[in-house]
């Protein structure tokens, strides 16, 4: 087998593969057997029919094009493999020539990967946020803590913009009620206009038992748009109160004995998010530096098949919120040409990102355990929602594994990228990146000792 191969530009190369003919034979001889066994002549047995009578009733030229079949991506994958061509997607393949007992000719070509240089990663350098936590930070979190083992409490007095209240809702158009407009025991938070517009003016004021009504448009149901009268009856006026911050408070909500553990701990634990996102940030600062540092030249293909799998993403993901393109550019205060350019810029940096870090892994002999990737799916499965045993076996059927195990190579490569570079904090000091995530990991694991609490309906005082 001759290859010729011929660059078409730094990103493609085009592959011209000449056969002799008795190379062609095995995938020959098996052509004649398959044909053999689909044809029916008589005289002979099904897989019995000689290459003669085949030629003669089915026409060699049948045989030659499913040995060709056959043979060419073989032929293909020798020809890469030898030329050491590292192939990205597809090849595009046609056959230019084939001489019955002679010669089989044939064209491949294919996007490839770049040829590029990293720099010395080890002079490389980033400056991420610092990590340390004030006391109000830590007050902050313990507030929100208490808001979530918070009780409401039942008052005499007008409602007023914080409060909670029990309503009644009933709408009318013209003085008929609107059918799938009328609702009792409505829960609502006062001044969150989240409701119907009008309605917090409404309340303000009102107690409990008194009615008022206000002209609102519709929101949902048959009479959507459309304006109508809305009578709202309070039921009940509740504030929100707050747990005291105190050791009973700690008992309740943490596994420690004093509040003064349990805000030792709260500080402990935003620091080491706080490292943890460091973390994050000096990966993806480094990366965008390489981006930034790095010309690479770009398959266009590639870029159009990424460009294109953000289009469908986005348009599934509409289509899923029952939301048409032209409502979603309103809200999101962008054009169709903004988006394109948004897609466009998004996918190259994507793809040259990829470059990068694929060629960091090869670059340190990179490698992906089966724990690794078992603890990537188990992730995905988490934020799907779904058992990870049935997330792997719909990889596995779908022939997706290759691809998740790529996705987590990179990962790996993105963390010797950060380890091996110079990281500091705002102040100059130096951000160890690895023992940095070891220590959110170990503070994630204290902060699930916070037990989970909700608001509580309380009659009491």
């Amino acid at each position: 087998m001759k290859t010729d191969v011929e660059e078409l530009s730094p990103t493609r190369v085009k592959l011209t593969i000449e056969v002799p003919f008795e190379e062609l034979n095995p995938s020959l001889n098996k052509a004649y057997r398959e044909v053999a066994k689909q044809v029916r002549i008589p005289g002979f047995r099904p897989g019995r029919v000689p290459p003669r009578v085949i030629d003669a009733r089915i026409g060699r030229s049948h045989v030659l094009e499913q040995a060709v079949n056959e043979a060419v991506p073989e032929l293909y994958n020798k020809a890469v493999a030898e030329h050491e061509v590292v192939p990205l997607g597809q090849a595009e393949i046609e056959v230019t020539r084939l001489d019955d007992g002679k010669e089989l000719a044939f064209t491949a070509e294919v996007d490839v990967r770049p040829s590029f240089e990293l720099p010395d990663l080890e002079q490389l350098s980033v400056t991420v946020d610092n990590a340390e936590v004030d006391p109000d930070q830590v007050e902050e979190y313990l507030r929100a803590l208490r808001e979530r083992f918070a009780s409401l409490k039942t008052v005499d007095r007008p409602v007023q913009t914080g409060d909670f209240v029990s309503i009644d809702l009933a709408a009318t158009i013209d003085g008929k009620a609107v059918d799938d407009a009328q609702a009792s025991g409505v829960s609502y938070e006062v001044g969150t206009e989240s409701m119907l517009d009008g309605l917090d003016a409404a309340l303000a004021g009102m107690s409990a038992s008194e009615s008022s009504t206000f002209t609102t448009e519709l929101a949902g149901g048959k009479q959507a748009g459309n304006t109508a009268d809305v009578l709202v009856t309070v039921n009940s006026v509740k504030v929100k109160e707050l747990p005291e911050l105190d050791d009973e408070f700690a008992q309740s909500a943490s596994e420690f004995d004093t509040v003064g553990e349990l805000r030792a701990s709260t500080r402990r634990q935003l620091e080491a998010l706080r490292q943890q996102g460091q973390a994050g940030q000096a990966r993806e600062r480094l990366l965008d530096e390489l981006i930034s540092r790095i010309d690479i030249p770009l398959p266009e293909r590639l870029v159009t098949a990424e460009i294109e799998a953000r289009r469908q993403s986005l348009h599934d993901q509409l289509e899923r919120a029952g939301i048409n393109m032209q409502s979603y550019l309103e809200s999101a205060d962008t054009t169709e040409a903004k988006l394109e350019q948004d897609f466009e810029a998004d996918a190259q940096r994507s793809v040259k990102a990829g470059f990068i870090l694929d060629k960091i892994a090869s670059q340190e002999e990179l490698t992906v355990t089966g724990e690794q990737l078992s603890a990537y799916v188990t992730e995905q499965a988490y934020r799907m929602g779904v058992a990870p045993d049935r997330l792997a076996q719909q990889l596995s059927d779908n022939g997706q594994l290759p691809a998740v195990a790529a996705d987590v190579l990179r990962g790996n490569a993105l963390t010797v990228l950060a380890e091996r570079a110079r990281v500091v904090d705002e102040a100059g000091r130096p951000v160890d990146v690895g023992a940095e995530t070891e220590a959110a990991a170990e503070a994630g694991d204290e902060g699930e000792s916070a037990d989970e609490g909700d608001a509580e309906d309380s009659d009491e005082g």
